[in-house]
């Protein structure tokens, strides 16, 4: 990366000496010219352990969605087994974007040491922060002290599993593969959030508040012990993908996969310089960072807010596995397409946020059917979640790649690290004002299609350019 913050091993040349780009080629821009290595290769080298290194990353960013958000599905059950209020069950959804105050360290360490360090480091927060909820302990208020902090332990790991799929596409694979190989690492990360919606419910019974008092309090203890068998999976689980990471986790390949991978990139300190002095990054970080901060608080949240529309919470629970599970595989398929059809980032945004904007109006206006008097059935509940989730979630790896694009030779980690920062700053701005307006949430509902409209005017006046792809194309040649 940088030479004055990138360690001796990662300064060493990744190319022997070969060939170079073709005479008198043209740059796009001077930052392109600049990062091309003194030796290119020709072609670049993949190998087939990447997709080994490509599935370990992404089971742990699914074990961390999974991790951090196992309350808010089952809220109800919590309350009656743990004594949490209203205030907890925001503040265990909150340690996801309070763990990503120290994001730019990691970010750093992801710059200075490389990527097996960063990853182990983060699997090992994780260990800690699931082992640390299965402690036994009788007192519920120092139970309650434990969960929060294995809860904060589990957010700190996130923003390696949340940035770090750009630089782990460049690093180990082709141009023709960058783009899928960012939406299957980023993407499973929000597929286990989504599975905590279909686990958590499923696993743990709603509280019956009907029930005689002895039979509340036998209910309260089948129901803790629920929980705590699906907190000491969670925590095993977690355990094998540590283990397994140790075991094997290489920093990088013997060869780079692409001309992109070896050239050289600006210093930490220069990067920050650049992305905080680039207008068109900071348009379309803010793009990025808007809606989908408001639809990941608004998703922690699920629960709660759909509660006064009397769903349950099963049904919530599915309505969020399918909102999210959708966008997940319409993510990896748009991701493949973009891989196929190269310089179309734009164009792909524009469509899934004009679909955003759309389904999020449909929603909100259904929740307000006494006025509006649209129906409001399982069946438009279930429709305009689940199309929501589709046209958000499916947008991240395409902004991912259009960042790194947009700011090159600027570290992919640095970048990403920069834009998940800001979108889990207006996550964490909105959750703290609905531990405070809990009792009324439509105007939780109406963030919704004002961030996905001011999104869409925000990519609609957007240029985009591809000086990672150009650099690819051009110097491989």
């Amino acid at each position: 990366m940088g030479s004055g913050w990138s360690s001796e091993e990662e300064r060493q040349p990744l190319l022997a000496p070969g060939l170079g780009p073709a005479p008198g080629a043209a740059w796009r821009s001077r930052e392109a010219a600049a990062a091309l290595p003194a030796a290119a290769p020709s072609p670049g080298r993949v190998y087939g352990r990447r997709w080994l290194v490509l599935l370990l990353f992404s089971l742990l960013g699914f074990a961390q969605g999974l991790v951090w958000n196992t309350w808010g599905p089952i809220q109800n059950s919590a309350r009656q087994a743990y004594g949490f209020s209203s205030w907890d069950i925001a503040l265990l959804v909150l340690w996801g974007p309070i763990g990503f105050l120290p994001c730019f360290a990691f970010m750093w360490l992801l710059d200075k040491r490389g990527l097996r360090i960063t990853v182990l480091l983060t699997s090992f927060l994780m260990v800690l922060g699931t082992g640390l909820r299965c402690i036994p302990v009788s007192d519920l208020t120092l139970k309650r002290r434990l969960i929060h902090g294995g809860q904060l332990l589990n957010g700190l790991a996130g923003p390696t599993v949340m940035n770090a799929a750009p630089f782990l596409s460049t690093t180990w694979f082709s141009a023709d593969e960058r783009a899928t190989a960012t939406a299957i690492a980023s993407m499973l990360s929000y597929l286990g959030g989504a599975c905590a919606f279909l686990v958590g419910p499923l696993v743990v019974p709603a509280p019956n508040g009907t029930a005689p008092l002895l039979a509340s309090e036998n209910s309260r203890t089948h129901i803790k012990d629920l929980i705590e068998t699906v907190l000491y999976a969670e925590f095993g689980g977690v355990c094998l993908l540590f283990s397994a990471t140790l075991a094997y986790f290489p920093p990088r390949p013997p060869l780079p996969p692409s001309v992109a991978a070896a050239s050289q990139r600006l210093s930490y300190r220069r990067s920050f310089c650049r992305l905080l002095s680039n207008l068109r990054f900071l348009m379309i970080a803010l793009a990025y960072a808007i809606p989908l901060g408001v639809f990941a608080g608004w998703s922690g949240v699920l629960d709660l807010i759909l509660t006064p529309v009397h769903v349950s919470q099963v049904d919530a629970g599915w309505i969020g596995f399918w909102s999210i599970v959708g966008g997940c595989v319409v993510g990896i398929a748009m991701a493949r397409f973009a891989d196929f059809i190269r310089g179309m980032l734009k164009l792909i945004l524009l469509l899934l946020f004009s679909g955003a904007t759309l389904s999020s109006t449909w929603f909100t206006l259904t929740c307000l059917n006494s006025i509006t008097h649209l129906p409001l059935t399982t069946v438009t509940l279930y429709a305009s979640c689940i199309l929501l989730g589709v046209f958000l979630n499916s947008s991240i790896p395409i902004f991912f790649e259009l960042f790194v694009e947009t700011v090159y030779p600027v570290p992919e980690g640095i970048t990403c690290g920069v834009v998940t920062f800001l979108s889990n700053m207006f996550m964490g701005v909105l959750l703290f004002f609905l531990t405070f307006y809990h009792t009324e949430l439509s105007w939780f509902n109406w963030c919704l299609p004002g961030s996905c409209l001011l999104s869409l005017l925000l990519i609609l006046c957007f240029r985009e350019s591809y000086d990672r792809l150009y650099l690819d194309v051009v110097v491989s040649v």
